[in-house]
C-alpha cells in the first residue's frame, strides 16, 4: 500500500498519536472534506483510497502531455472550500488560483440558435430578450423564485442532518410553498413558453444526476447558486483542489493512503469499530465515515451485518442516476472560439430524457457537454494544443447497452457531430484519446449500476428519504458523498461533510 508523503516538517499521525481515530473510506471531495473537518475537531484521521491517486471521481490522469480532470469541472460555491482551508489554518488563495469563468456556459440549440449564461442580470435579460422576448417577464419571476428556493433549499436545509422524520415534517410547508412537489421542468413551464428557454432554465438537475422531468423543483436553486457565486475553475484543473485538500489533511498530522482497498466495515454490537483491508489488515477506529457509494457501503461493506433501513431489497428498488459516457481528447491545434463550457442540444429533449432514465436505451441521438479547460488554463495541454472532454448522459447499467462493443461506435458518432458543429476539422488534429463508460464508473468508483452520481435526486430520495449522514442501523458509522444528503455535485458533497459537524460527537467523547 502507498502512503501519501506528508509535507516536510509535518508530524505524521501514527500509533503513538492518542487522538481518537476516524477512518474515512474514499477520497472524493466528500471524503477529503470530512477528513479536514474531523481533523479540525481533534480526530486522528486516516483516509483510505482504493485507487492509485486521491480524488475519487475528481481524480486526474495525464496522457501524451495533456492533463485531464476525470470528473467535476465546475466550482459554484467557493465559500465551502474557503471554509475548509480556514479550518486547517490557511486561506484558499494561499494554495489555489480559482478563476471566474464567463460565460458560465453557452448553449447551442438544434435549430442553430444559442444562449449564453453568466451572472450579470442585464446581460441575462438581453439574452432572454433575443431568444424569447415574450418570456422576459416570466423569466424575471422565475429567477426571483429560484432565489427563494435557494434560501430555503440550500441555506437552511443543505447542511441539516435530517436524522428524524420530524425534521422532514418541519420542512413540508416550505416544500409546498416553493412547489417542491413539482418537477424542475414542470415549474419552469409555469413561467416560460419558449421550449428553448425552458430547456436552458431546467437542465441543471443533469449536473447532479437527475432527470429534469421528475427531479424535485427544489433543485431550481442551482440556477440562483450559479448567479450568486459564479462559476469557477482552478488553475491546474480540478485536481489542484484535490492536491490542496490532501496537503491540508497532512498538515493536520493525518494520513491519506492510496491503493488501499477496504473489504468490509468491522461491526461489534451494532457499532462500527474499524475496517478490514483487502490484504487482511485490520484498522481500528472510533468512528468510520464512508465516502463510497451508499448502496455499495450497505450492500457490500456491511454485507454480513443486518441493516433494516437500507437493506438489499430497498437498494434494489431505489432509483439511480444516469450513466455517463466521457470522451477525453487532445488536439494539435487550438479552437479559440470555443468557450470553457458548451452545451450542445440534440433534436429531441423530453423523449431523449425518457430513453435515458426510463427506457434505459442508448438512443442514436444525444445531447453533449463540451469542456475546454485550456480556454482558462493553457498549461493543461502542450503549447499550441487544446484539451477537451465531452460528456454524454446515457443509460446506467440497468439498461442492456453492451459498452464493450458500442463504445467505439458511440465515440465516433460524437466525433462526427463535433466535426460538423463547433469543432470543424477535429478529426484531422486529434493526438490523444481516452473514453470512460458506465462500466468504468462501476469498476473504478464501485458505483452501483455504473451510475454517474449515485442515487437519483428525486423527491422521495431527498432529505430524510435519502441515506442519512448518520447511519440509521450502525452506531459510529457516517456517510458522505453523492448518495447521501444533500446529494451530488461539488457543493452537495462538500455540504454532506459539513453535516458531520452536527452528527459526529466531539473527539473528547472518546478520550
Amino acid at each position: 500500500m502507498n502512503i501519501s508523503t506528508p509535507s516536510l516538517g509535518k508530524v505524521v499521525a501514527g500509533h503513538s498519536d492518542t487522538r481518537p481515530h476516524a477512518v474515512v473510506i474514499g477520497s472524493g471531495f466528500g471524503g477529503l472534506a470530512a477528513a479536514i473537518r474531523l481533523g479540525a475537531r481533534g480526530y486522528r484521521v486516516t483516509v483510505l483510497e482504493r485507487l492509485a491517486e486521491a480524488g475519487g471521481r475528481a481524480s486526474v490522469f495525464h496522457q501524451d502531455g495533456f492533463t485531464f480532470d476525470a470528473g467535476p469541472t465546475i466550482i459554484t460555491a467557493p465559500f465551502l472550500l474557503e471554509e475548509l482551508w480556514q479550518l486547517a489554518g490557511r486561506r484558499l488563495t494561499d494554495d489555489i488560483d480559482l478563476r471566474s469563468v464567463s460565460p458560465f456556459y453557452r448553449i447551442h440549440f438544434n435549430d442553430g440558435s444559442t444562449f449564453a449564461c453568466n451572472g450579470d442580470a442585464d446581460f441575462m435579460r438581453a439574452q432572454v430578450r433575443d431568444l424569447a422576448p415574450a418570456d422576459l417577464a416570466g423569466y424575471e419571476k422565475f429567477v426571483a423564485l429560484s432565489e427563494a428556493i435557494y434560501k430555503i433549499g440550500f441555506e437552511r436545509l443543505a447542511h441539516k442532518a435530517f436524522g428524524s422524520w420530524v425534521d422532514m415534517l418541519r420542512i413540508l410547508p416550505d416544500l409546498v410553498k416553493l412547489a417542491g412537489y413539482r418537477s424542475v421542468s414542470g415549474l419552469v413551464g409555469r413561467y416560460i413558453r419558449d421550449p428553448r428557454l425552458r430547456i436552458a432554465l431546467s437542465f441543471h438537475p443533469l449536473l447532479v444526476g437527475g432527470n429534469p422531468l421528475n427531479t424535485s423543483a427544489i433543485y431550481c436553486l442551482i440556477l440562483y447558486l450559479e448567479r450568486k457565486f459564479g462559476v469557477h475553475f482552478p488553475i491546474g484543473g480540478t485536481g489542484a483542489l484535490v492536491t490542496g485538500m490532501v496537503r491540508l489533511i497532512e498538515g493536520q498530522g493525518n494520513l491519506v493512503r492510496t491503493s488501499a482497498t477496504v473489504q468490509k466495515i468491522l461491526v461489534r454490537d451494532k457499532t462500527a469499530i474499524g475496517v478490514v483491508m483487502g490484504d487482511g489488515e485490520v484498522i481500528e477506529a472510533d468512528i468510520v465515515v464512508s465516502n463510497a457509494c451508499a448502496g455499495w457501503t450497505y450492500k457490500n461493506l456491511l454485507a454480513k451485518h443486518p441493516h433494516r433501513h437500507w437493506n438489499e431489497r430497498k437498494i434494489a428498488q431505489a432509483k439511480f442516476s444516469m450513466g455517463l459516457f466521457v470522451w477525453y481528447f487532445g488536439t494539435s491545434r487550438k479552437f479559440e472560439k470555443v468557450p470553457h463550457h458548451t452545451i450542445l442540444l440534440g433534436p429531441r429533449h423530453d423523449e431523449l430524457l425518457r430513453d435515458i432514465f426510463d427506457a434505459k436505451i442508448l438512443a442514436p441521438d444525444f445531447s453533449l457537454y463540451l469542456h475546454r479547460p485550456t480556454q482558462t488554463d493553457p498549461t493543461l495541454a502542450p503549447p499550441g494544443c487544446d484539451a477537451f472532454y465531452v460528456l454524454s448522459p446515457v443509460p446506467n447499467l440497468q439498461g442492456k447497452t453492451d459498452w464493450k462493443t458500442q463504445a467505439a461506435f458511440y465515440r465516433q458518432a460524437i466525433e462526427t457531430h463535433l466535426n460538423s458543429s463547433v469543432l470543424p476539422g477535429l478529426s484531422e488534429c486529434i493526438v490523444t484519446s481516452k473514453i470512460m463508460t458506465p462500466l468504468d464508473f462501476e469498476a473504478n468508483y464501485l458505483s452501483l449500476h455504473g451510475a454517474g452520481f449515485g442515487l437519483a435526486p428525486r423527491l422521495l430520495q431527498s432529505a430524510w428519504f435519502r441515506p442519512h449522514n448518520k447511519s440509521e442501523d450502525i452506531n459510529n458509522l457516517y456517510l458522505v458523498g453523492a448518495s447521501t444528503h444533500p446529494g451530488a455535485g461539488v457543493p452537495g458533497v462538500l455540504s454532506s461533510a459539513r453535516v458531520l459537524d452536527e452528527v459526529v460527537p466531539d473527539a473528547a467523547v472518546f478520550r
